[in-house]
C-alpha cells in the first residue's frame, strides 16, 4: 500500500499480512481524494476503523490535521509505526469507532468510515454523527461498504455512490 499524493507521495506503508484486515485499495483512495482534492488541505479528518491507517495518512500527507481510531492493538501499533515512518504527527485513538464519536467535542469537515463489510456498525456510526451534528456544515461523511447504502437522516442527507472495485463509497452531508 502506498500513499497516492500529496508531500508523501509514493512512500510505501506497512499493512496487515493475510485477509483479515482489507485496506482500502490504492485505486479506490486515489478516487476518493480526487473527488475531494480541493477540500482536503486544511481539513479536519477522522478516520474510524482506521485499519493501518492508510486513508487517515492519505489526508494527512495532502494537509489535513487528522483523528484515527480503531478497536484492535495491532491496527493502533501498526498505525502509529506507518506514522513514524513518514515522520508525522496525528491523533491516534484506541477505541470503537461508535464510542468516539459519541463521546467527542470535535465536528468534523471529514468522516472516513471503513467497518468491516458483513458488520452495521459504520450505518451505527453515522446515526451517531447525525444525531450529535459533529459534521461541519460543508462536511462530508463517507461509508465504505459492498454496496451502496441511501440511508435517511434527520440532519444528514445521502448524496452519492461512486463504486471502485467491490467498494462503494457513499457520501453524505449536511442537510441545508
Amino acid at each position: 500500500m502506498r500513499i497516492i499524493g500529496g508531500k508523501h507521495r509514493g512512500r510505501i506503508l506497512k499493512t496487515f499480512d493475510g485477509t483479515d484486515i482489507r485496506p482500502t485499495s490504492d485505486r479506490a483512495r486515489e478516487a476518493l481524494f480526487n473527488i475531494f482534492q480541493t477540500k482536503i488541505a486544511g481539513a479536519y479528518f477522522y478516520d474510524g476503523f482506521c485499519g493501518s491507517g492508510g486513508v487517515g495518512i492519505e489526508a494527512l500527507s495532502r494537509g489535513a490535521t487528522v483523528v484515527m481510531t480503531d478497536i484492535s492493538d495491532k491496527s493502533i501499533k501498526l498505525t502509529k509505526e506507518n506514522l513514524a515512518m513518514i515522520k508525522e504527527t496525528a491523533t491516534v485513538v484506541k477505541c470503537d469507532c461508535p464510542s468516539y464519536l459519541s463521546t467527542t467535542r470535535e465536528k468534523f469537515d471529514f468522516i472516513f468510515l471503513d467497518p468491516p463489510y458483513a458488520s452495521d456498525a459504520g450505518e451505527k456510526a453515522l446515526a451517531i454523527v447525525d444525531k450529535r451534528k459533529i459534521l461541519t456544515d460543508d462536511g462530508y461523511a463517507l461509508l465504505e461498504k459492498d454496496e451502496e447504502v441511501k440511508n435517511e437522516y434527520e440532519n444528514l442527507i445521502y448524496i452519492s455512490s461512486r463504486k471502485y472495485g467491490k467498494a462503494y463509497f457513499n457520501i453524505y452531508g449536511v442537510k441545508k
